[in-house]
């Protein structure tokens, strides 16, 4: 019961069916787990991956669900608790190969969930 409450809390959102591998978004996602929101979006905006970009949009969004909610929240009370990068739906192609051959390709989707909470907060 107690994991179900501790679900609730904090401002989520979500973007669903993204054309990237989830193997090379983890471990941008790594690195922001936990941090203050502007450390956070710094850190994302100064990266090269295509992951960096699609975490920060969501992140962003998170930020924003936070702010139009609660309007005594500033961006620097703000921290990530959660980044999740889930697996997606797979797009099957098929990748001709030589003397009459084929391949299955898979073009791999991915979710992304970022949570943002409050830093005062006693769940932190």
């Amino acid at each position: 019961m107690a994991a179900t409450a501790k679900e609730k809390s904090g401002f989520k959102a979500v973007s669903k069916f993204l054309l990237v591998s989830p193997y090379k978004i983890r471990p941008v996602a790594d690195l922001i787990r936990r941090k203050p929101y502007p450390e956070a979006v710094s850190i994302l905006e100064n990266m090269p991956h295509k992951g960096a970009r699609l975490i920060r949009k969501t992140m962003v969004s998170a930020a924003s669900n936070a702010l139009n909610k609660n309007k005594q929240l500033a961006e620097d009370m703000l921290y990530v608790r959660e980044v999740n990068v889930d697996e997606g739906p797979r797009m099957k192609r098929v990748w001709f190969r030589a003397r009459g051959r084929a391949d299955m390709l898979l073009k791999r989707m991915c979710h992304i969930t970022v949570v943002v909470d409050e830093t005062g907060k006693a769940g932190e």
